[in-house]
């Protein structure tokens, strides 16, 4: 099976990935937005059973996803997500070429639009138990 490392910047947190990403995507939440400074922030979701850490982590939550960042420089390494058995690794983490994401969610909230061949979802998929509804940029 196919394993990748990762690391935090300053390399304090290693994160250990079994296999390949099960879903990829943009998101362009309220939270995601924040954490990354950005428009969108991109995530590879990964069984929970498949991504193994080491180095010391702190637990943070802004809104409503609790989110692990490396206790030393303070990056946002990635979100269990229990209800769904998967980790949400952030996208600049992965190595060149490893993230494609198939989609777009929370466009309804999006600050900026986006222009791509992708689905563009108002908030979930019916894989996330949304409703397909799109956007139109």
């Amino acid at each position: 099976m196919k394993k990748t490392e990762v690391h935090c910047p300053c390399g304090a947190v290693t994160i250990e990935l079994q296999g390949d990403p099960v879903m990829q995507f943009y998101c362009h939440c309220e939270d995601c937005r924040s954490l990354s400074g950005g428009a969108y922030l991109g995530l590879a979701l990964f069984p929970s059973e498949a991504v193994t850490t080491s180095g010391e982590t702190d637990t943070w939550t802004l809104r409503s996803l609790a989110r692990q960042r490396c206790a030393v420089c303070g990056t946002h390494v990635f979100a269990a997500i229990p209800a769904f058995g998967q980790h949400a690794v952030k996208s600049n983490l992965l190595p060149t070429g490893m993230f494609k994401p198939a989609f777009h969610i929370h466009c309804q909230r999006a600050v900026l639009p986006v222009v791509d061949d992708l689905p563009h979802y108002a908030a979930l998929p019916a894989a996330f138990g949304g409703t397909d509804a799109q956007v139109d940029w």
